[in-house]
């Protein structure tokens, strides 16, 4: 389908959503890729992650750039022959990207009753806020965490980073939209801007260091 949604979040920095309903073939015909993407997509065994692969190329295409204006450096972190700021996510139906002057990250997920079981694999602050007995609501702020965390991870990209030790997601509420994060890793201290929505049944989340 076109373009599912375009977020200006400011002057330098835009989202683009994709909802992936074409087929692999259909996606294969309308994006070209470079020798290096072209091996790895051939490489990939699931065909959602093949379309999502290619959806992501399509959002590239609106945000006015190719398959051949990406790279990913030694740590798979992908980034813009012109210098600006890039991450990119995909889930099931859905892909998107952030580009910007700043330094970005996102992350996209599918809301799912199994993060309750994985909660505090990734949760350790955030438990004391957390209300475990309305689950819709438990459910789909575990998902902001997760995204927030996964976001902040991509901006940061270190080895040895723990989500539930080292990055810390302030109190929020879901109508807000917006949250502040912080990461404490091996004496480095930063804050980042959490910004999320809802996408049907996917929760969208963003992170900007502050």
């Amino acid at each position: 389908m076109p373009l599912f949604k375009k977020i200006e979040f400011n002057a330098t920095t835009q989202v683009y959503i994709w909802k992936i309903t074409e087929s692999f073939e259909q996606l294969s015909q309308e994006v070209q890729l470079n020798p290096v993407c072209q091996e790895r997509i051939l490489n990939m065994k699931s065909e959602m992650h093949q379309r999502g692969f290619l959806s992501v190329r399509k959002l590239l295409n609106e945000a006015g750039y190719t398959d051949f204006d990406l790279y990913y450096d030694e740590f798979g972190k992908p980034h813009l022959q012109d210098g600006k700021h890039i991450s990119i996510t995909h889930s099931h139906e859905f892909s998107s990207i952030i580009v910007s002057d700043e330094v970005v990250g996102i992350d996209i997920e599918l809301q799912r009753e199994k993060i309750i079981r994985i909660a505090d694999k990734f949760c350790d602050a955030e438990l004391q806020y957390l209300n475990k007995e309305a689950i819709s609501e438990y459910i789909k702020k575990l998902t902001v965490i997760w995204g927030a965390k996964e976001a902040i991870f991509k901006i940061q990209n270190e080895k040895g980073i723990s989500f539930k030790d080292h990055i810390a997601v302030n109190t929020f509420d879901l109508n807000q939209t917006e949250t502040i994060a912080n990461l404490n890793f091996s004496g480095l201290n930063k804050t980042f801007k959490i910004y999320f929505e809802e996408i049907e049944n996917f929760t969208l989340v963003y992170a900007l260091v502050k």
